[in-house]
């Protein structure tokens, strides 16, 4: 159901990590325009996660006041648990209640595969998906215990669609995906809505790769409406969300109708023969969980004849 009500966050308490700059920055800075009082995370890093300083945090939350908002900088670093369980426990004393997280926070070490250390895979993997995990587990308590919560994924086109040099970065965005989907079951008996955001913006991350006309259209303040959306109180759960340009879109991962081999006929070179119409899409359709796919397969065999 759809309200005609402005969307406002008054009384809520937000956490935006990576919030020092770019689409992290839009994001703080929109919550609390609209009301929200923000923690704003970011350790100061550089792009390949190097260094730390809390200029960039400090800087963000110093705007938000500046405007008539209530912030607070964290220097947390989001592959620490203790330092996140500290940035969460510090919020919620001083505020009594956490209700969104948006999980923003990110590095890029890009290498073709062939040349990337397992170090720098590690990295990255640890900073956007462990670190996702580990706010996701800090504030799941809280959330829980309010009947209430709100939380955002940051998940990328190179880990829905893939992209050249980033198996590391894709391969922790594509992770989102999956966590995304368990955290959405788990939480909807406490409405805790957990949802992705997938977007493309001129920011430290892709400014050396953007052509500089295009710059304009790709400004990060175009992506937050739609991270608005996906934190407020009639914010769906369990979607993919899609950002840029001031375009919106949803992605959905989707399964073929596939077909039934009988059991003679279960051989790879019959796969191979038949593997066009394994492909054919016109039935295609999304699953609601893992056990969706489980009674399909048990539906068609059955209405093969097999019992």
């Amino acid at each position: 159901m759809t309200s005609d009500k402005p969307i406002r966050f008054d009384d809520r308490v937000a956490i935006v990590t990576g919030a020092g700059n770019g689409l992290g920055r839009c994001h703080a800075l929109g919550l609390a325009a609209r009301g929200a009082k923000i923690v704003v995370n970011d350790r100061g890093a550089a792009l390949d996660g190097s260094g730390r300083t809390g200029t960039a945090a400090e800087k963000v939350a110093a705007e938000i006041t500046a405007a008539g908002g209530i912030a607070v900088a964290d220097t947390a670093d989001v592959t620490d648990p203790a330092q996140v369980a500290a940035m969460v426990e510090g919020a919620a004393a001083r505020w009594g209640r956490i209700d969104i997280l948006v999980n923003n926070a990110g590095i890029l070490r890009d290498k073709s595969f062939a040349k990337m250390p397992l170090a720098d895979f590690r990295a990255v993997v640890e900073v956007h998906l462990m670190g996702a995990v580990h706010c996701a587990k800090a504030v799941w308590e809280p959330m829980r215990v309010q009947n209430y919560g709100r939380i955002v994924l940051t998940t990328s086109s190179s880990g829905l669609y893939g992209n050249f040099g980033q198996a590391n970065y894709g391969a922790a965005k594509a992770a989102m995906i999956g966590l995304m989907k368990a955290l959405d079951q788990e939480g909807r008996k406490n409405d805790i809505r957990i949802n992705t955001l997938s977007p493309t913006a001129a920011t430290r991350m892709t400014e050396s790769l953007l052509p500089e006309a295009d710059r304009p259209l790709l400004d990060p303040a175009n992506v937050t409406p739609g991270l608005l959306y996906l934190v407020s109180d009639n914010a769906p759960s369990g979607v993919m969300l899609c950002a840029g340009a001031g375009c919106f879109a949803l992605a959905e991962l989707v399964e073929t109708g596939g077909i039934y081999l009988p059991a003679d006929e279960r051989t790879p070179e019959a796969v191979a023969q038949r593997f066009a119409e394994i492909s054919e899409r016109a039935d295609e359709a999304p699953l609601t969980d893992a056990w969706a796919q489980t009674k399909k397969y048990v539906a068609m065999a059955r209405r093969a004849g097999k019992t």
